[in-house]
């Protein structure tokens, strides 16, 4: 014979149940891809992974190496991804030649672009001028080399003289190092330590970021399909809230970051990937913009001077509008983007 308390007792689990499975039936499937290796700046993904911030928001996500933020762009234009972390440059080119498949950025990460060329001090290159008549190895979907036409238009380089060769990630450092390439495309952080492993230290390299020359250029940032973003408002901003989530954690306990990218990646050198995580977020994401605006977002009249460096860079067919290029409307709230210390 069931007694009341037994009763009670099966009723309370059985609306547990319930309610764990309505969440569950409710959870919705994402697919989401970085732009590059599990490296030290893919941390914050991990790490809102890992402390359960997209389950919070109802979300089941996957999350998936890159091969360079030109692929990235591709495969989310294409479906393949729900949304992904790419160059908002290497977007703008692709929206304005194809207006069918229109992207939108909806979180700025790289606040300052961490594009750069980099070359062997004793190749005898000294200026960015000086890359007329040499070869520049890179991935075909690099972001750097990508958006090398305007870092020609601004240092008078003769983008023509310029022969590049399209290698393999693992396989651009190690060319620039035995001189089978005069330089090579990437982002700062990524080259320079890359090349550190390798033995070639900082003090034997030229770096040239294009920040230093080229007007007003933002970097990587969470890009999605327009359309996918309007039909889901809610999906994006819980996405959103997750990875600011995140981000912030991994600027607060940068170790964390990296313990979270290395449960996928048993191999990487903790070290080294947590020097490059700092590198990233020390220059790219905690910018002046960052500490008075706060993360996520852009500042307007910056973004409307890269979408015409843009433009003239890629000969685009049309000017794009900064509301089409970044959507802030799906960000959270200024209070839950302000930007804490790097410790």
């Amino acid at each position: 014979m069931i007694t009341l308390t037994q009763r009670l007792f099966n009723l309370g689990a059985a609306l547990v149940l319930s309610t764990v499975s309505t969440a569950q039936a409710q959870s919705t499937n994402l697919k989401f891809t970085l732009d590059w290796a599990l490296e030290g700046p893919s941390a914050p993904y991990f790490l809102a992974l890992d402390r359960g911030y997209f389950s919070r928001e109802g979300l089941n996500v996957s999350i998936d190496r890159g091969f360079g933020s030109g692929d990235a762009i591709n495969k989310i234009a294409g479906g393949t991804y729900d949304l992904g972390f790419g160059d908002i440059n290497a977007m703008m080119e692709f929206n304005a030649r194809n207006p069918a498949q229109k992207l939108v950025a909806v979180y700025m990460v790289y606040n300052a672009p961490p594009h750069a060329i980099v070359v062997l001090k004793s190749s005898g290159i000294k200026t960015p001028k000086d890359l007329e008549g040499k070869t520049i190895a890179a991935p075909v979907g690099d972001a750097s080399r990508r958006l090398f036409p305007a870092f020609a238009e601004a240092n008078g380089i003769d983008a023509t003289k310029v022969k590049w060769v399209s290698v393999d990630g693992a396989l651009r450092e190690p060319m620039l190092a035995r001189k089978q390439a005069d330089a090579i495309s990437g982002f700062t952080f990524t080259s320079l330590l890359n090349l550190k492993q390798i033995g070639v230290a900082a003090d034997e390299l030229t770096i040239f970021p294009y920040a230093a020359s080229v007007r007003g250029l933002y970097g990587n940032a969470v890009i999605t399909r327009a359309d996918f973003a309007q039909k889901n408002p809610g999906v994006v901003k819980g996405f959103l809230a997750a990875v600011n989530a995140g981000l912030k954690d991994t600027i607060k306990d940068p170790g964390a970051g990296i313990a979270a990218v290395q449960k996928r990646n048993g191999l990487m050198n903790v070290a080294l990937e947590t020097e490059r995580l700092r590198l990233a977020l020390g220059g790219s994401v905690l910018t002046s913009d960052v500490k008075a605006l706060g993360l996520g977002s852009v500042r307007p009249d910056r973004l409307k001077s890269s979408i015409n460096t843009v433009k003239q860079a890629f000969d685009l067919p049309v000017t794009l509008s900064p509301t089409s290029v970044f959507n802030a409307s799906y960000l959270p709230p200024a209070a839950e983007r302000k930007a804490p210390a790097l410790k």
